[in-house]
């Protein structure tokens, strides 16, 4: 891979977990702090952010496992779905020569003469 689409790929992880990080913090935030006159949190807003955030990582985390557990069977179906892989220039991948196949063509016969 090259180093700019790496970076972008990089680029795109952070994205997207700040995404998820902001949208927990906002549930949580929006479900647990009932009072904004004060400027810090009450017992039981605190546990109730902890409570909330513990539950939203362990979903995330069964989520993941599940993605990650499906990846490869969706890839393998849709190898088979559009046919052989792509060689490294994105045209499929030539076959292998069968043994003995450099004698029996026409230009090792032309450079034996």
């Amino acid at each position: 891979m090259d180093p700019a689409a790496e970076h972008r790929q990089q680029l795109r992880s952070l994205r997207d977990f700040l995404l998820v990080y902001n949208r927990m913090t906002e549930l949580c935030f929006r479900h647990c702090v009932c009072n904004l006159n004060y400027r810090l949190l009450t017992g039981r807003e605190e546990s109730c952010l902890e409570s909330c955030a513990a539950r939203l990582v362990r979903a995330n985390h069964r989520l993941m496992g599940a993605y990650v557990g499906l990846v490869p069977a969706m890839l393998q179906r849709r190898a088979a779905e559009h046919g052989p892989p792509a060689g490294p220039s994105g045209l499929p991948a030539a076959p292998e020569p069968a043994p003995g196949a450099a004698e029996s063509s026409p230009d090792a016969a032309a450079a034996g003469t």
